[in-house]
């Protein structure tokens, strides 16, 4: 699977299974491959991934807390509803703290950091972003939000965005088959990590929160 991770200082190798199974499942709820309302069985998931029953109860420990699953007494596990109606309530939160993160990443960024970022950067401006198709467009948005936050060098602002990011996502891919100007909302980042790498946080935080008054128009206008 293609996992849609932002580059970090830790290696794929480095990780414990435990986070490896958790960063698998965590973006099999995000692009709904497990689908909302869906059992999730331990130990067919432990099969699946192939890291164990103990590693997997690990993640689904952390996923719940996340909001992505719900465990109910004597009838299992699933993975949550996507609920429209959390639409506002994420977007309430991303308004105040994507900003935020964006200015910071441009304060605080390191070499390296800037270097990952102009990596995805020339990647949106050489490769034919409009042609991809939809499940490559999400997971692309996916690394430049968690370059970003991994870039505040803030690891509390950026657990916290990750989650909602994931969230939103959740109810980007809901609606993806009416949504035909995706590709240039993923286009979109590159002003904003123009800015981060050009150290410009004024200019960051004003596309970040364009970004996001932007995707909740668009998703309300979808439904």
């Amino acid at each position: 699977m293609d996992q849609a991770e932002a580059p970090r200082a830790t290696s794929e190798e480095t990780l414990t299974l435990a986070e490896r199974a958790y960063r698998d499942i965590r973006d099999r709820l995000i692009m709904l491959e497990i689908p909302p309302g869906a059992p999730v069985n331990e130990d067919l998931l432990a099969q699946s991934v192939g890291f164990g029953r103990t590693p997997v109860r690990e993640a689904l420990k952390r996923l719940q807390h996340e909001r992505l699953i719900v465990a109910y007494p004597r009838r299992g596990t699933f993975a949550t509803e996507v609920n429209i109606t959390d639409l506002a309530h994420i977007s309430e939160v991303r308004r105040q703290l994507e900003p935020m993160a964006a200015a910071c990443a441009a304060e605080r960024a390191t070499a390296a950091d800037r270097e990952a970022l102009g990596a995805l950067l020339r990647r949106l401006e050489g490769e034919d972003t409009p042609g991809q198709d939809a499940d490559a467009l999400m997971r692309l948005d996916l690394r430049v939000h968690r370059a970003i936050y991994a870039a505040t060098r803030n690891p509390h602002l950026e657990d916290t965005l990750v989650r909602y990011d994931n969230l939103a996502t959740r109810i980007w891919c809901l609606f993806v088959n009416r949504l035909p100007g995706m590709a240039g909302h993923v286009v979109e980042h590159g002003p904003l990590l123009r800015a981060i790498v050009d150290g410009d946080p004024d200019k960051a935080s004003e596309l970040a929160r364009s970004h996001v008054v932007g995707f909740e128009r668009a998703i309300r206008e979808a439904i």
